[in-house]
């Protein structure tokens, strides 16, 4: 936790610090990097076995949830705007 934390804390410091001076645009370098961890993700989940077999169900899993949260949120929008009279 606290290595997920520590550079987080420390980065907006940083930008506290330097946010008078001019701005940097780090748009392509963020871009790699996020790229760079997902092939690093991909590459992960595809060398491990017991995880690449188990990849069915966590995707099922993942799909149900996903339907479930945005049938419900539309049905809670309807219900809302019966409501409030919109």
């Amino acid at each position: 936790m606290f290595d997920l934390v520590i550079p987080l804390i420390i980065g907006v410091i940083a930008g506290y610090l330097l946010r008078n001076r001019k701005h940097i645009n780090l748009n392509k370098i963020v871009f790699g990097t996020i790229l760079l961890l997902i092939f690093s993700l991909g590459f992960t989940i595809g060398s491990n076995n017991e995880l690449l077999n188990s990849l069915p169900k966590v995707g099922f899993n993942a799909l149900v949830l996903c339907l479930s949260a945005v049938t419900f949120s539309v049905l809670f929008v309807k219900v809302a705007k019966r409501i409030a009279g919109f």
